[in-house]
């Protein structure tokens, strides 16, 4: 089921949450967890009721393990060791993951490889594997850190399943998350969570209706429909996706805390307008905050760890390793492998920079910051090497170069030996409407405060009533096809 659907908007959200105040109004608190565990598990199997065993048998292992990790030290006699059973733990998550996500690239790799022509398995992937394994592997490492508390499975089924975060995150922590569900407090309805929790749904949901989806129109014919791409059309299609990919995500985010408010539910933020980053360090404080932590703690942590002795040549190693995990972790692809890597060998770069305490004009470091992500992007976008590189070739002009046509009365730029004509973004069914998009978009990014700081500044009144009812009365006028947010392909 989708946030951005008629039948989340006025059916299953309405009705989710009426039965869980409902249940807790009549002191039936256990109930009320019960029936949100039963609604998040129904939200999931909306898509495919077969992959409910998936989920529900990967809960009961890791709560088995993850208790297991916490009562062995109990234990008078041991048949294998604490290192042992977490080792076991993360491997079976590992493998389980592996399976659905990467076993047809495997193959296909394979086959290259050696010359074979193994079949592949057309594995269909689970939506929200990647989040909810992931998720159960922080919370086995920390019940073998003994940072685990609270064991109650009903809280954890809900901590795993709780689907405004299911599909696409934020990646959650258990320690944050389990005790939010037995607080007596978050049982009676707030006005003070869930008029603000509105607001920040309803933001997110026009940042994907009204801006995600119309560059997704150009990001598509870009990438997977025009045979090749001039100049300004390369370069639009880059754009358009790293500002689809922007809207799209942090739409989604908004939305998913937006949803936790309303059931008094503080999930962690995810956005912190990552593209006024002036760096890879600044970058990745930003954006996709939950990732960038579960990086940092369960990857890079445990790799500077395993060195003997941890220089800075060694914990730069550990920061490259941990994005190229990062760059696989998002999708089975080399396009994905490139761009973890991209990405691990931008941070050190930046963090060799700052050791020699080099300093540069913050203009420039937005810029050059900016264009490297919108130019990593291409390969996380891109369906193959080949689509990666059209795009490429169109924006270093390999393929020719049409400017729009008034460009050819200005002096100078009409004596140029290109070519001016009135669809120069014909390749990519964009207009002239396109550029207009793509600077408004730089604008508010730049610009702007985020919505999770207008939300913290919300005030319930007659104005932000206005605003809320102008950007949500647009959305659902505009929500006229089913329109999937980027990250549940990951």
């Amino acid at each position: 089921m989708l946030f951005n659907s008629y039948e989340f908007l006025f059916l299953f959200m309405p009705v989710t949450l009426i039965g869980f105040y409902l249940l807790n109004r009549i002191r039936l608190t256990i109930a009320a967890n019960a029936w949100l565990l039963f609604a998040s598990l129904f939200f999931y199997s909306w898509w495919d009721v077969k992959y409910l065993p998936l989920i529900l048998g990967s809960i009961l292992f890791n709560y088995t393990i993850g208790s297991l990790l916490i009562d062995v030290d109990a234990m008078k006699r041991r048949f294998v060791s604490k290192k042992g059973i977490l080792f076991f733990g993360i491997g079976m998550n590992i493998l389980f993951l592996g399976y659905f996500k990467y076993m047809d690239f495997f193959i296909a790799n394979i086959n290259m490889a050696l010359g074979l022509d193994l079949p592949l398995l057309h594995i269909v992937l689970p939506l929200g594997i990647s989040f909810f394994t992931i998720t159960q592997i922080a919370f086995l490492v920390d019940s073998y850190e003994g940072l685990v508390e609270e064991r109650k499975l009903l809280n954890y089924a809900l901590f795993v399943t709780f689907f405004p975060h299911l599909l696409a995150g934020p990646i959650l922590h258990h320690k944050e998350m389990m005790p939010q569900f037995d607080r007596l407090r978050n049982k009676v309805l707030n006005y003070r969570n869930f008029a603000p929790g509105l607001y920040l749904f309803f933001i997110g949901l026009f940042k994907k209706v009204a801006v995600a989806d119309q560059f997704s129109v150009w990001a598509k014919a870009g990438f997977d429909t025009a045979p090749t791409l001039g100049f300004l059309e390369a370069w639009a299609t880059s754009f358009c996706y790293t500002f689809q990919l922007y809207f799209d995500f942090s739409g989604y985010s908004d939305m998913a805390i937006g949803l936790g408010l309303l059931f008094n539910i503080r999930l962690p933020v995810n956005f912190n307008s990552p593209y006024k980053a002036t760096g890879a360090i600044d970058f990745w404080k930003r954006w996709h905050i939950t990732l960038t932590n579960f990086v940092t703690t369960y990857i890079y942590t445990p790799i500077l760890r395993s060195f003997k002795s941890i220089t800075f040549a060694r914990s730069m190693v550990a920061i490259f390793v941990a994005m190229f995990i990062s760059g696989v972790w998002h999708g089975a692809g080399w396009t994905f492998v490139i761009w973890g890597s991209l990405h691990g060998a931008a941070l050190v770069i930046n963090h060799c920079w700052k050791r020699k305490k080099l300093k540069m004009p913050r203009f420039l470091a937005w810029f050059i910051t900016f264009n490297f992500v919108n130019l990593s992007f291409v390969f996380f976008r891109a369906q193959d090497w080949a689509s990666a590189m059209k795009v490429f070739k169109g924006m270093a002009g390999q393929t020719g170069v049409i400017l729009p046509r008034f460009l050819g009365r200005l002096p100078l730029i009409g004596d140029l030996d290109v070519q001016f004509g009135k669809h120069w973004l014909a390749g990519i069914q964009g207009k002239d409407e396109t550029v207009w998009y793509l600077l408004g978009a730089l604008v508010i990014v730049l610009t702007t405060r985020n919505s999770i700081q207008m939300t913290d500044s919300f005030k319930p009144g007659w104005k932000s009533l206005l605003f809320i009812l102008a950007i949500a009365v647009y959305a659902l006028l505009n929500m006229s096809k089913v329109s999937e947010f980027l990250y549940f392909q990951f």
